[in-house]
């Protein structure tokens, strides 16, 4: 079976590229720097010929709220289009859980338009709403920094490793369609500023994180189960601890005298 990942060179993008491969698939990891650009169209005939299922993990490289809509809109059309015209019979998309809680955020109102588009589209679909990632650490503590102080509101998180959710979204690809949406999480669930502080410590990043009920997350205004998935989630095997260990190991020290 042939897959065309899209953002296949990204972070999740690489690595589902990789366990796609490794399951005996046939891969095509499509990005600019391979001659494919979803915003203009470019390449796009040439990659999806053939292909049975498309997984779309692209980003917007602006946040701004006039470009990110201007392009999750042009991207998914484009590809919905190309895709229809060369036969795709499943439409895969990587989206947010809680993006309809999340509205007061440009980025979040594009990634719904984008569902939407998805939905009303021909071709059959699972759209795969994802917590956040273990590696986005660092940026949710620098968006909310103020001065040498990290201030977060103490809502729930559930994030998850970035292989779990390339993991999730290869054996989706790999599934018929579900013609509607999937939700992947942890396995663990903290208070959103417990984990930053956990992984600032685990940097050796001097911050202070504070639990701030006026705090924001990437500036918008969370309520308690914003950030968590449905009960009926699909949970990643990948706890944080582990995850520390593995992306900070600690090193080995020598024997003395050695």
């Amino acid at each position: 079976m042939k897959i065309v990942v899209i953002g296949g060179t990204g972070l999740i993008g690489s690595k589902l590229v990789d366990k796609l491969r490794e399951r005996g698939q046939e891969v095509v990891a499509a990005a600019p720097s391979s001659g494919v650009n979803s915003l203009t169209g470019e390449g796009l005939a040439d990659a999806l010929k053939g292909a049975s299922v498309a997984v779309d993990v692209t980003n917007s490289p602006s946040w701004e709220d006039a470009a990110v809509l201007k392009f999750f809109e042009t991207s998914t059309r484009n590809l919905l289009d190309y895709e229809a015209a060369a036969g795709v019979g499943h439409h895969v998309a990587l989206s947010v859980v809680g993006t309809e809680r999340l509205l007061e955020s440009g980025f979040f109102r594009a990634k719904l338009a984008q569902e939407n588009l998805i939905k009303a589209s021909a071709i059959p679909y699972s759209i795969v709403r994802a917590t956040q990632f273990f590696e986005f650490g660092k940026k949710i503590a620098d968006v909310s920094t103020e001065g040498d102080k990290v201030r977060l509101p103490p809502v729930l998180f559930q994030p998850m490793a970035a292989d779990d959710v390339a993991s999730a979204l290869a054996g989706i690809a790999m599934s018929s369609p579900v013609n509607g949406t999937v939700e992947i999480g942890g396995p663990e669930q903290f208070r959103l500023h417990e984990l930053i502080r956990r992984d600032l410590a685990a940097r050796k990043d001097p911050r202070e994180v504070i639990a701030d009920p006026r705090g924001r997350y990437y500036g918008i205004a969370v309520s308690e189960m914003a950030l968590v998935p449905n009960d009926n989630a699909r949970l990643g095997e990948t706890r944080f601890d582990a995850w520390l260990q593995a992306a900070r190991p600690v090193p080995k020290t020598r024997p003395q005298g050695a």
